[in-house]
């Protein structure tokens, strides 16, 4: 098989299979969870070989429409399949992920694979090592089938640049994808591979998680090692999960986690039984669940008010107690943005000056408004990081779990301008993050596990997401939490069209 490659829209050749299949069992093969091929494998009921094939042959045919792929790895992973082909046969000692295909986001290293962060100034690097997180999963048994998109080094809630153009949505091509990990949840939803590792700063891996209607998890800060965290003690960054079941995530953070002497926040955390806590046995009662549907002033649409009363009746039903908490001090926008500004000021200011006339207006307008920030500005949201941290240790010691919906909207056009003005229910508001998303920035500033589940669609089909946050490090709780909302309904045997 031939390496297929894209850079922006371009239509590649095809894929070339190492057997043929009829189409609808390739497609049923695809919408398999990693649990459910994960056992296959072992049980020698379908081949690393099909799986992989099957799996290149779908992000061929649709990449042309979503556009979820800057490069193909068409050859590498056959190769990596059929050796894992021969270990299952000559009954070689297997790994957590044998056999199983994962994508990486663009904006994570992987050796001799092109990583762009999808800005042109990077189009041609390969990087010398991978992520501790990607050699992880590799470790394990996994097979890199491809590099998905992200607009320029994850640096909005929408997926183009001038790198490769727009990611479209799984469930409608004239929705955005979400980002900044639009091209991860896309191909996980459109059944291209059932693992994929995306990043979250802000809500990147949650909110398109929450498009395109499949699992998103940002884990506690120190479950997963960032390697690639220029400010490891500083971090608000996590490299992540995104999957179409929440026992796929738990198999993906049962590889992924442990300490790594990169990472400081890593060192001395244990790692607990994920597969097995996730596990959607027992109810909720016992457990305590405060929830808030939005900081005071922020609009939530019609259909996600109802989606999110809908998941707290089946949270209810389930056993658990709720209690409404104040979303006053939540709306903590302008404190992510005064840090986060400030790094991408530190890291890029050099690269917009040497080749703006190649970066997005978003990008370096984004930049450029960093240089408002002062040292004292700067310091202060630091302050005001912590004392969130501390609002929200005193929430948890009241509750079990927090929950909120993951958007106030479902998935924006797709020519939504990051700077524009965003529509809900009719209405115009002046601001994209704070209005689309002001629920998934806090828990990256404060690091408590929050995951974006499934919970119903709106009336324009498309899907909507229920956020759930853990205790610090209470991510294997989370999970299990998480199982049992999502077996209490029948939305996974939705796919899109």
């Amino acid at each position: 098989m031939r390496r297929q490659k894209w850079t922006g829209e371009v239509r590649a050749g095809k894929v070339r299979t190492s057997r043929s299949e009829p189409a609808l069992m390739s497609d049923d093969l695809c919408f398999l969870s990693a649990t459910e091929l994960r056992e296959r494998i072992a049980r020698k009921k379908v081949s690393p070989v099909e799986i992989t094939s099957a799996v290149l042959a779908r992000a061929e045919a649709l990449q042309p429409e979503l556009n979820c792929f800057i490069t193909l790895c068409g050859e590498e992973a056959m190769a990596a399949a059929r050796e894992a082909e021969r270990k299952v046969m000559s009954d070689e000692p297997l790994g957590l992920l044998h056999g199983l295909p994962v994508t990486v986001k663009d904006i994570v290293n992987t050796k001799g694979v092109k990583t762009t962060f999808g800005a042109v100034p990077y189009k041609d690097n390969v990087p010398a090592e991978d992520a501790v997180a990607v050699a992880k999963l590799r470790s394990a048994g996994a097979i890199l089938i491809g590099k998905t998109t992200t607009p320029e080094f994850g640096s909005k809630c929408l997926t183009d640049s001038p790198l490769f153009g727009r990611t479209r949505n799984a469930w409608d091509a004239r929705r955005s994808s979400g980002g900044s990990s639009g091209g991860a949840a896309v191909a996980v939803a459109s059944g291209i591979a059932p693992l994929a590792i995306a990043t979250d700063g802000g809500g990147s891996t949650r909110i398109p998680a929450a498009c395109n209607g499949v699992v998103g998890l940002k884990q506690s800060n120190g479950v997963i090692a960032h390697s690639q965290a220029l400010d490891a003690f500083g971090n608000h960054t996590y490299v992540t999960p995104t999957t179409r079941t929440v026992a796929d995530t738990a198999l993906m953070m049962q590889a992924m986690a442990g300490e790594d002497a990169c990472d400081p926040w890593s060192i001395g955390v244990p790692v607990p039984d994920f597969i097995g806590t996730a596990a959607p046995r027992g109810d909720l009662r016992g457990r305590k669940i405060l929830f808030c549907a939005s900081p005071p002033g922020r609009p939530v649409s019609s259909d996600v008010t109802t989606a999110f009363r809908a998941s707290l009746d089946r949270l209810a039903g389930l056993g658990a107690e709720l209690e409404e908490f104040s979303g006053e001090g939540y709306d903590v926008e302008p404190i992510w943005r005064a840090i986060n500004h400030t790094v991408w000021r530190s890291r890029f200011s050099k690269l917009v000056a040497e080749h703006g006339d190649v970066l997005s207006e978003a990008f370096v307008k984004q930049i450029a408004l960093a240089t408002d920030v002062s040292g004292v500005d700067y310091q202060d949201a630091m302050f005001a990081r912590t004392a969130l941290f501390r609002r929200v240790q005193s929430l948890l010691a009241r509750g079990h779990l927090l929950a909120m919906p993951t958007l106030t909207r479902t998935a924006l056009p797709i020519d939504q301008d990051l700077f524009g003005r965003i529509e809900i229910d009719g209405q115009q508001f002046d601001s994209v993050r704070p209005h689309w998303f002001p629920w998934t920035m806090p828990f990256n500033m404060t690091g408590h596990p929050a995951i974006s589940l499934p919970c119903g669609f709106g009336r324009d089909g498309m899907p909507i997401g229920l956020q759930l946050v853990g205790r610090f490090r209470g991510d294997a709780e989370l999970l299990h939490v998480s199982a049992l909302f999502e077996a209490s309904s029948d939305l996974l045997s939705r796919r899109p069209a």
